[in-house]
């Protein structure tokens, strides 16, 4: 990759240094009409790109509000595109995109807030930046993708992939490590301010050598990068503005993106050591399994934390042993012998962990989720209770917004790992959705709940999770899932000619333990996928495929009560 690709084929003209006088200066040039059909195209994925990623609310750095820019957009768009294409053709991003008002976002509700330290500092950028952002972010990507240079296990700001299905991947092997009666040790290694360490020098040298990123391209990164500035602004009060030598923004397009370029030597330094590890951005896990007499599986996992923390050590990152903890998983009579043995790991003490927040979700040691489910529970029903108080105020529809935000987006939050669990622990997340359901409803307690779902048409909770987890293999089977999920499932080739054989089936791998590896996505996915009609299996599009699952599944979750 050597050149940035212009957005569309007209000629770039200098638009000068400052960011006002870009605008005023182009402003007052005529549209040239003879390019406009070339440009519709083009034109629509700005916009697109604008309506998709920029909020209504406005940077103090912007020129006009966001929200009348995206109204106004198409009477100036030729002049934004050759804007674009004038900072892709010469590698100079303008100064004036290089200016950030730092925003500090507390890190949770429940901290401090007189300790910096439990800030996170977030960047707002000009709107006209993220634009330029998005177009080279898009290209970057398809590059990236075209020659292999992503992470398969970095689940981070990537399509397709999310905290859920990162999860998925690591809990399916902890459950069938512990069907196969190992333990499992897993470490969640935590950075401080991974995204304001990192060094621009190497980033640079990790574009150019590892990524292939050169010439005009490389430049434009170069550009992008140096003589950055930011202010702090806080209840209308604003710092004196510094310059910014380290780091990526929070809150830039393509900030998290070369952040995970930043990381990307970490996933073979792990591999030398034959480690399991998975990365969502700044986060990074290493598990191992292993029988309880295995010291030397002890002494291997000592050596790749060592040589981590090295090599972070050399890129500037910062390991935080404070809150990186570690969980011993799999058989209690076997993990307790394990523990009374194990007092720290490269100078990371274990603590009596029986359970830690992974991705959000509560892990515990026999990933029963029970702790995870007791957690969302009362949280759902602390929102519900809430809107109980406002529900006479409110028409149907608006509550029902209220509810779905509030209360089912936690009852639906990574309920792929709730496959198989046993009833009593989904019954807790049942107890919410029927209370939610009676609120919006307005029936009384007495009033069997059956029919109230059935008029709302929402699915049971014990549906919802059958659904994510069909909706996860539908998407790996047509590619549009990662491929450490993709892996998991194996679609079914008769070794003779069978009916069979077009069925779209896949295979059940061979459990022992119906209670822990029948538990696994990997066995799950393929019996639930098994059983639905081929109609639905061979939908032809992810909402078609949406469609007649929910219909398939409603009608076999009320067909006995209706």
């Amino acid at each position: 990759m050597t050149t940035l690709t212009k957005v569309e084929g007209i000629p770039p003209k200098h638009v000068g240094r400052f960011y006002t006088k870009q605008t005023q200066c182009l402003i007052k040039k005529k549209k040239q009409f003879k390019c406009l059909i070339e440009l519709i195209d083009t034109m629509n994925f700005i916009e697109s790109s604008i309506i998709t990623s920029s909020k209504s609310s406005t940077c103090l750095l912007d020129p006009i509000p966001t929200r009348l820019f995206k109204e106004t957009f198409p009477l100036f768009n030729d002049p934004i595109l050759t804007m674009i294409n004038a900072s892709l053709e010469t590698g100079y991003v303008p100064q004036s995109f290089k200016y950030a008002v730092v925003k500090p976002l507390l890190k949770k509700p429940s901290l401090d807030p007189s300790i910096l330290a439990n800030y996170r500092p977030i960047s707002n950028l000009p709107f006209i930046s993220k634009i330029l952002e998005r177009v080279v972010v898009k290209q970057l990507y398809c590059h990236l993708q075209d020659n292999s240079h992503f992470e398969d296990f970095q689940s981070g700001f990537r399509p397709h992939h999310s905290t859920e299905t990162a999860l998925v991947r690591v809990s399916n092997d902890l459950l069938l490590a512990s069907e196969k009666g190992l333990l499992s040790i897993l470490v969640l290694l935590d950075l401080s301010a991974a995204f304001d360490t990192i060094d621009h020098g190497i980033l640079l040298h990790r574009l150019e050598q590892d990524i292939g990123i050169r010439g005009s391209a490389l430049q434009w990164f170069k550009s992008y990068l140096s003589d950055r500035y930011q202010f702090v602004n806080v209840n209308g009060h604003s710092s004196q503005c510094t310059r910014v030598n380290y780091g990526v923004p929070q809150g830039s397009v393509l900030g998290p993106i070369l952040f995970t370029l930043y990381m990307l030597p970490l996933g073979n330094i792990i591999r030398k050591h034959s480690i399991n590890f998975h990365c969502y951005a700044d986060d990074t896990q290493l598990y191992l399994s292993m029988k309880p007499d295995q010291n030397d599986q002890i002494e291997k996992l000592n050596a790749c934390i060592s040589d981590i923390k090295t090599w972070m050590t050399i890129n500037y990152l910062l390991l935080n042993p404070e809150k990186t903890e570690v969980i011993i998983l799999g058989p209690k009579n076997l993990r307790d012998a394990l523990s009374a043995q194990i007092v720290s790991l490269d100078g990371i003490s274990i603590a009596p962990n029986f359970k830690v927040r992974n991705l959000g979700v509560l892990l515990d040691q026999d990933l029963s989720f029970k702790a995870h489910i007791s957690q969302a529970c009362r949280t759902a029903f602390f929102h519900l209770r809430n809107i109980a108080k406002i529900r006479n105020i409110l028409s149907k529809s608006d509550a029902e917004k209220l509810i779905h935000a509030f209360v089912t987006s936690r009852l639906d939050f990574c309920n792929s790992l709730l496959a198989a669990c046993p009833k009593s622990s989904l019954r807790s997340l049942q107890l919410v959705q029927n209370a939610a359901a009676r609120l919006l409803a307005g029936t009384s307690r007495r009033d069997h709940i059956t029919p109230v779902l059935v008029s709302l048409h929402w699915l049971p909770v014990d549906s919802r999770i059958k659904f994510k987890i069909l909706l996860l293999t539908y998407k790996a089977l047509h590619g549009m899932a990662p491929s450490y999920i993709k892996d998991l499932i194996v679609p079914y080739h008769p070794m003779r000619t069978l009916r069979s054989q077009n069925a779209g089936l896949l295979v059940v791998p061979r459990i022992s333990k119906s209670t822990v590896g029948g538990r696994a996505f990997s066995h799950q996915a393929p019996v639930l996928w098994n059983k639905l009609p081929a109609h639905v299996r061979e939908a032809d599009s992810v909402s078609t495929f949406k469609a007649r699952l929910k219909t398939f599944l409603f009608g076999q979750a009320y067909c006995q009560t209706s």
